[in-house]
Formats: structure tokens, sequence, C-alpha cells
């Protein structure tokens, strides 16, 4: 049986134009610039206009900034994997919105819910898929429009989040050492509610019914979330170097999930990281959920700091709760 290796083609990214700052959430709620900074490291975030811009219209300019990357066109690929919990509708899919949106002919296309996970859940899907022989060339699209669904009119959350999305194109490859050398996909659903989006009254916990945050949008326990994403951050990455018997100064960079700047920086400590190899754009985008890894590799790919030959470490963490991760040779 041969034995296929996974390329990653190409990469792209795409945020809205619109800016909402923290000065701005002062203006909506009772919060400052000087308290979302020190507890987030957030300074602003993109949101969509809700008019020319969405979801959709945010994870399709993303692929396609990726295919063009790859010089390819959406019709070189057989499947195309969007990750998100935003989508305008549960059906049809936005992966087969984007699909025909694109020219992807009869390509598969599915969308996967993973929260903040979503895109590295994607990544390792799709390096399975190509590595047994079932497809040739996939799309995978990370990508959130989270002020569609966040309470501006409290401050605990909707401060955290903004959106965008990030895009790969992988293809199958004649080098088995290429692509994926390990990955992590995990879920504990018995901490679903420490980060949920109740649509019914029905699905509200009898503990949080006098929660302000309204049907419809995000509602979190952050002093549960965070001590889930601390120490799963840790753990997932001294498995994966464990695993795959690699050294933190063997890996070229860090590309991790932007959830929180303190997350982040507590993981820098404790594992002893490179700051440099440690990329953090949060205090430019907030947190977009499953858009915020291909954010990171793209703005890495375009810097050059990710090149051919590299290896690289994903990790995400997220509602469900869930968590990811990968040791990738680019």
């Amino acid at each position: 049986m041969t034995e296929w290796g996974v390329r990653l083609a190409g990469i792209g990214s795409a945020y809205p134009a619109g800016v909402l700052t923290n000065h701005d959430l002062e203006k909506m709620m009772d919060t400052s610039h000087d308290w979302i900074v020190q507890r987030t490291g957030i300074h602003r975030r993109h949101v969509i206009d809700g008019e020319t811009e969405s979801e959709f219209t945010l994870a399709r300019d993303a692929l396609t900034r990726a295919l063009d990357a790859a010089d390819m066109k959406a019709s070189d690929l057989d499947l195309i994997i969007h990750a998100s919990v935003t989508s305008e509708m549960t059906c049809p899919s936005n992966a087969c919105r984007i699909a025909a949106a694109l020219g992807a002919g009869t390509a598969a296309a599915f969308d996967l819910v993973a929260a903040c996970s979503g895109f590295v859940y994607a990544m390792n899907l799709a390096d399975s898929l190509i590595r047994v022989g079932r497809h040739r060339a996939v799309g995978v699209i990370g990508c959130d429009a989270l002020s569609t669904v966040s309470d501006f009119t409290e401050r605990t959350v909707s401060i955290l989040f903004g959106d965008g999305g990030g895009a790969a194109v992988f293809t199958r490859d004649d080098d088995p050492g290429r692509g994926c050398l390990h990955q992590e996909l995990g879920a504990d659903g018995t901490n679903w509610e420490t980060l949920y989006m109740p649509r019914r009254d029905a699905d509200v916990p009898a503990w949080d019914k006098e929660n302000s945050i309204r049907l419809g949008c995000l509602r979190m326990n952050g002093r549960e979330v965070f001590k889930f994403a601390v120490n799963r951050f840790r753990q997932v990455i001294e498995d994966a170097l464990e695993a795959t018997g690699l050294g933190v100064d063997d890996v070229a960079q860090f590309v991790c999930h932007q959830s929180n700047e303190r997350i982040i920086e507590s993981a820098i400590q404790k594992l002893g990281l490179p700051r440099d190899r440690v990329h953090v754009n949060i205090n430019e985008y907030g947190n977009t959920s499953a858009g915020s890894v291909g954010l990171v590799l793209d703005e890495l790919w375009q810097a050059g700091k990710i090149t051919p030959g590299d290896i690289i470490v994903c990790v995400a963490f997220g509602g469900g709760l869930t968590w990811a991760s990968n040791v990738w040779r680019v």
C-alpha cells in the first residue's frame, strides 16, 4: 500500500475592515480599555458590518486567498471542510455555499462544529483523509463571526471575541514524512455548560437561569474555562513533544489558539517556550474562535517565519469542551 505525505500548499486569511476598539466598548457597557487589556491582552477586534460582510463571505475569501497562494483553482479540490459555530444556516452548510461560490464542482463539503478547536480538528482530518488515499486536495477553513452571537450589553464575555478566519489547502505529497507527524483530538462533554450558546430557555442549566446574557449569545464560566485552557494547553504540547521525541528547540513555531493573552503567557512560562516562536495577535483580532489558528498561521507564513521543511506545533481548545493539537512538518 502506497504511503502518502501531505503538503501545505497554500494559506490565506480574511477579516472585516470594521474595527471595534476597547474605547468603543466603553461607550456601550460598564468597562474600560485598561480593564480589558489587563485581563485579556485585547486592544481591538474586527467585526462584520452585517450587510456586505458575513461569516460566509469571510470564509469564502480566506479560502480564495489560500487557493491563490497554492496556485490552484477551487475545481482542483475534492473536499472542503469549513469549521465554524456561526454559519448563517445549518442547512445548507456554509461549506456547500462556499464550494458553489468558488466553482468547486461536486467536491464533497461539510461544516465541522468544534468551537475554537475547529481549524485544528479540520487540519487533522484533512491529513488523515489524504494520507489513506481517500482525497487528493482538501480545502480547510476555520472562521467565525462571533460579533453576531455576542451580547454587547455586558462585559464578561463580549469583550473577548472578534470576527475573522483562516484557510489552508492541503494536497497529496510523495514524501510520507511530510505533513502530520502526530495529532490529538479530544473532548470532555461533561463540562459543556462552561462555554455554551443556548437558543432556548429549556437548554439553560438551572444554575444559570438568572444569567442576563440574552438567548442566542455566548455564555461562559470564565474561571473554569481559564483553568481548563491553561492546563490543557500545557498538557497537549508536552504530549506532542514526548510522542515525537522532539524538543522545544526543534519547533520553528508554536501556532496557538488566541483565547487570552494571559493563558498564552502562562504556557510560555510553564513550558519554557521561546517568545519569538509563539506568535500572538489577540491584541488586534480578539478571540476569533475557529478562525484564530488559521489567522496566526497565515501571518507567520507571510512573514517568512514558517518555511518548507519546518516543524510546527498547532494547539487549540474551546467549547464542548474540545481540544486539538498536531505536530506538522511543513
